[in-house]
């Protein structure tokens, strides 16, 4: 079977464009030095379909890595497979360089065009495991302020007990920093670190520096990209921070550009390297209206309003984004600097700062738009993970941090929610006592809440009420993270600093 799935694997590269038709052999060999076998026999196969989410793909690589772990090669572990699975797939890949060129060709069509393929080789490279992805839960729910977007993340493989092990026992390397690094291009990986050498990375120049552009692996949205520093330095939230999302967005006008805040708890999982996340897609948050709109002395040229979200959001938009940029840095410097006692709002305790700002940039139509988030990471024995985060009713559904992906209207939920899930709908529909199982036993005041809406449920039912009451718990999430609530006293307040403006 070694030759018909060589084979087949070097069709795929083909078939895909990403190995050109004179490599076929040059390919091969590498194929099969990688399985330390030295002869080979040409052999007819069917085609692995390159349009099916990758199925066809992870088939022939599943099988590639049996014999791999037959041949004793690697050991029979998620970890060990994915590194080796990179590495074959690296075989059939064009070198950084002539990746790059490719993209720039495009880019001198459109920008769209230059992005398209970009995803497309990043989907069929196997660096977006279009498989895994597939595997995460998705839905809508209507809120009132829109349709929310939830999912529960299973595309990321569990961790692996063998790679757990091996890494305690490994010498600390600090090769690359991070997962952000550009340093990750074609790193063999290991068992603490993931293998890359199907990755490519875009250069590109932001604000006079140099940066990388990728898509994530996980793909939590159509053409989801991060645009990182080619520096290993840590983010951080100023008027350079508001250049750079515009320069990129100008660049690539299809796209949104956001930033996570740069405090922990309202800050994302990677503080310590400078990024941004972006891509193709319209999120419910960039959809809501404004439904207060106000004047700022100095920008009366600005359009500038309170966005109807459960976050504090102040949206600004102009056709020059230098009047944003400058407008932004503004509120930016009042916001750190604000307190508010009457709004539980500190700007420091013991001079530990706490206001930052979470900005989203796009550009619409011909009108550059930037939203900024008002965030605060003040902490009390109530609220020891955050008085603006999860509050311990919703943990067990979301206990994480509440970054730039979830702000703009997308949870992204844990994967032990799927498991959680299956079982309390076998539990209510048997009228079994959900306490009575450490699973689920996290659950039950929260079904206690809502059971008394539903007359009746159902095998067929409950899986949907379930995901809508998910949905709804997580929209309370977001009006925790609000550092002005969505009624008459939080308006006021948040008028009460626009007026220090």
């Amino acid at each position: 079977m070694l030759n018909e799935n060589i084979k087949k694997l070097v069709e795929y590269g083909i078939e895909t464009g990403l190995t050109p038709e004179c490599e076929r052999i040059y390919t091969t060999n590498l194929l099969l030095e990688m399985f330390h076998e030295d002869s080979y026999e040409d052999v007819e196969v069917e085609k692995i379909p390159v349009d099916d989410d990758g199925e066809g793909l992870e088939q022939v690589l599943s099988e590639l890595l049996a014999e791999a772990v037959k041949r004793g090669i690697i050991e029979d572990s998620i970890g060990y497979r994915d590194l080796f699975d990179t590495k074959m797939m690296n075989c059939l890949l064009p070198r950084p360089a002539q990746v790059q060129k490719e993209f720039w060709e495009h880019y001198g069509h459109s920008p769209e065009e230059a992005t398209a393929y970009y995803y497309k080789f990043s989907r069929d490279s196997d660096y977006i495991r279009r498989y895994r992805v597939k595997k995460d839960m998705k839905w809508k729910v209507e809120s009132p302020y829109g349709e929310i977007d939830i999912t529960i993340n299973l595309s990321k493989p569990e961790k692996d007990p063998k790679a757990i092990a091996a890494a305690k026992n490994a010498k600390n390397n600090s090769y690359p920093k991070c997962q952000l690094c550009m340093e990750n291009e074609g790193y063999a990986g290991r068992l603490d670190h993931p293998a890359r050498e199907n990755h490519r990375i875009i250069p590109i120049t932001i604000n006079g520096g140099e940066w990388g552009f990728q898509y994530s692996p996980y793909v939590y949205y159509n053409e989801h990209c991060i645009v990182f520093n080619g520096q290993h330095i840590p983010m951080k939230i100023d008027r350079a921070a508001f250049t750079k999302l515009f320069d990129f967005v100008k660049q690539f006008p299809h796209y949104f550009l956001g930033s996570n805040a740069d405090l922990p708890i309202v800050g994302g999982s990677i503080l310590s390297h400078d990024h941004f996340q972006g891509g193709n897609y319209t999120f419910a948050m960039a959809k809501a209206p404004v439904e207060k709109e106000v004047t700022i002395p100095g920008y009366e040229d600005v359009e500038c309003g309170i966005v109807k979200w459960p976050l504090s959001v102040l949206r600004i938009r102009h056709k020059d984004e230098k009047r944003l940029i400058e407008l932004a840095d503004h509120v930016l410097g009042a916001w750190r600097g604000y307190t508010d006692e009457a709004a539980f709002i500190y700007a420091e305790t013991d001079g530990e700062p706490h206001n930052t700002i979470t900005p989203i940039a796009r550009k619409v139509g011909d009108v550059y738009e930037l939203d900024l988030t008002l965030r605060n990471n003040i902490t009390t024995e109530e609220h020891p993970l955050g008085v603006y985060h999860p509050h311990a009713q919703y943990h067990n559904i979301k206990k994480e941090n509440i970054g730039l992906i979830e702000v703009m209207g997308l949870a992204v939920l844990p994967a032990r929610l799927k498991e959680e899930l299956e079982i309390l709908a076998d539990y209510l529909v048997e009228g079994k006592d959900i306490r009575s199982n450490e699973k689920i036993e996290k659950h039950a005041d929260w079904v206690a809440g809502f059971l008394p809406k539903y007359s009746e449920i159902s095998r067929e039912n409950v899986m949907d009420i379930l995901k809508e009451e998910v949905g709804q718990t997580f929209v309370h999430v977001l009006e925790d993270a609000g550092v002005y609530k969505c009624n008459e006293e939080g308006r006021k307040a948040f008028l009460r600093f626009i007026e220090t403006l």
